[in-house]
């Protein structure tokens, strides 16, 4: 029996073409048959995420860079996912063409290692705006959200020495009306402003 997979608002679907069927097909976990159980091997995964950043001393000059964006999502994922930590090479409903990931990624950290050098914004402006901007560019085949808030986090306590976001305590895989305040904000956030995200964040 296949994993059935049920998209809610601002999820990516992962890819059925013939030649991307690995992306729908990619899950280690041979039991998993619903989606309820992914989400759930997914969380023990993240959290063991969360633990390694914690015993790990993240530096600085570490953690705006490709190496680091690709491992912490293989942290995030490897349990379950077999592409965990590998760039997307499929379009998406969301994000930029495939080919273009590591040029704008390229292009966001050095935009967010000038932003953090010159003060541009304030911490948690600078957090966010990464957040969204990886969203945008949509790295992965999946998990790019709960990826970008983590990294957000990491930026706040690594980069900044700051307490991390909230997120209104919730991981938002779960449809309800913190996902969809989380999902006006990102909307808000695709016209410019900015200030909905960071104050979800931060509540």
């Amino acid at each position: 029996m296949g994993l059935e997979f049920v998209y809610k608002d601002g999820q990516t679907p992962l890819e059925e073409e013939e030649e991307e069927e690995e992306e729908k097909d990619g899950h280690k976990i041979k039991l998993i048959t619903t989606q309820g159980e992914l989400d759930e091997f997914e969380q023990l995964n993240i959290e063991k995420a969360v633990e390694w950043t914690i015993r790990t001393n993240l530096k600085p000059e570490n953690i705006l860079t490709e190496k680091f964006i690709k491992d912490l999502h293989k942290k995030m994922y490897a349990d379950v996912w077999k592409w965990a930590g590998e760039f997307r090479r499929t379009e998406k409903n969301i994000g930029i063409p495939w080919t273009k990931i590591r040029l704008e990624l390229k292009n966001l950290l050095d935009d967010t290692e000038y932003w953090t050098e010159n003060k541009t914004f304030s911490p948690e402006e600078i957090a966010i705006r990464f957040k969204h901007r990886i969203v945008s560019i949509h790295c992965f085949p999946n998990g790019n959200g709960r990826h970008s808030r983590m990294m957000a986090d990491i930026i706040m306590e690594s980069i900044f020495r700051n307490e991390i976001f909230s997120w209104h305590q919730s991981n938002m895989v779960k449809a309800n009306e913190i996902r969809k305040e989380y999902i006006n904000a990102l909307q808000e956030a695709d016209n410019g402003n900015v200030k909905p995200l960071i104050e979800f964040a931060k509540n």
